[in-house]
């Protein structure tokens, strides 16, 4: 989703479905870990305020983004009925970046088209440190809390189908 005029942390409460009983699993990259924590701590607080429960989180951690795609597909494995993947990629000197996101985005695409349960991208991809950090708490708001609110919906969306 496109932010230039939406801040990320602005939803309607009403819309987000109870979210006790669910277990969600986020897997968040260390790499720029000053980002990717102030996700994971939106990602958290948004899903206890909507009835998840903390120790019905389960976090692990990976290396960097490209490990995401790895990370998640073992946490698809456990109970859980969702899992958020959590990482940042911020542009380079090098075309690295884009190779790291176009992996991670593809990988993920692909885990949500053949696994049971949803997997939430929330990789963000800035073309700076500010961008970054606008997007982790900043003047856009909190990108995990975005992540967060889609996992509940999501999950809620594939019980409704039961």
């Amino acid at each position: 989703m496109a932010t230039k005029n939406h801040n990320l942390s602005d939803y309607d409460i009403n819309s987000v479905p109870n979210a006790e009983g669910m277990k969600i699993g986020i897997v968040v990259a260390e790499w720029n870990e000053n980002i990717t924590a102030a996700l994971l701590d939106g990602a958290r607080s948004t899903l206890i305020k909507h009835g998840v429960k903390p120790e019905d989180i389960t976090i692990m951690t990976v290396p960097g983004s490209f490990e995401l795609i790895y990370g998640a597909s073992q946490m698809v494995k456990k109970e859980l009925d969702g899992v958020i993947a959590i990482g940042c990629v911020i542009r380079g000197d090098t075309p690295h970046d884009r190779y790291i996101c176009q992996g991670v985005t593809y990988g993920l695409s692909r885990l949500n088209a053949v696994q049971d349960i949803p997997v939430i991208y929330g990789l963000i991809t800035t073309l700076d440190m500010q961008q970054a950090e606008d997007r982790a708490g900043g003047k856009m708001g909190n990108k995990g809390d975005e992540c967060a609110v889609t996992a509940i919906k999501m999950i809620d969306f594939k019980r409704k189908l039961k």
